[in-house]
C-alpha cells in the first residue's frame, strides 16, 4: 500500500493587486502576485521548486516532506477566501450559504471588520457544506 500525500500549508492573503502566500515549512518563503488565482498557484508551486532545488544545491537543509509526494493545502483568511469567492458567488448567495448577513460579509471582504472565530467557523463550514452536496450531486 502506498504512502498517502502529505499536506504543505500555504496561507494565502489577498492584496489590492493580487495575492500574497507564505509557508511556515519554508523560513523567509513569500510569494506575491499581481493577478489572479491562477497567477498564485502556478507561482507557488514553481517558487517552492526553486526554493528547495538552491537549497539542494547550497547544501542547506529544508523540510523533508519536499523529498515525497505532497499536496499544498492553501489557508485563507476570511478576507481573502470571501474575495475570492466573491466572483463565483454574490453576498445574497453567500448569506444563504454561510447564515451571515451580506451586508457584514461585504464589511469582511473589504477588510473593514475582522470576523470573531464563530463567524468564521460559519463561514467556512458553510462552503464546505456546499462543497460536499454539490459533490454529492450525480447526473
Amino acid at each position: 500500500m502506498g504512502l498517502s500525500k502529505q499536506n504543505v500549508v500555504v496561507n494565502v492573503a489577498k492584496t489590492e493587486s493580487g495575492y500574497s502566500a507564505s509557508c511556515d515549512l519554508l523560513d523567509g518563503w513569500v510569494v506575491a502576485v499581481t493577478g489572479d488565482w491562477s497567477d498564485l498557484e502556478r507561482e507557488v508551486r514553481d517558487s517552492i521548486d526553486f526554493y528547495i532545488d538552491c537549497a539542494k544545491e547550497d547544501g542547506d537543509s529544508y523540510p523533508e516532506i519536499f523529498d515525497r509526494d505532497y499536496r499544498i493545502e492553501y489557508r485563507f483568511d476570511v478576507q481573502s477566501l470571501l474575495c475570492f469567492y466573491q466572483n463565483i458567488f454574490s453576498f445574497s448567495a453567500l448569506q444563504y450559504i454561510t447564515g451571515i448577513n451580506q451586508k457584514q460579509l461585504g464589511h469582511y471582504a473589504a477588510g473593514r471588520s475582522k470576523p470573531r472565530k464563530k463567524q468564521a467557523e460559519k463561514i467556512v463550514n458553510g462552503l464546505h457544506k456546499l462543497g460536499k452536496e454539490l459533490a454529492a450531486l450525480s447526473f
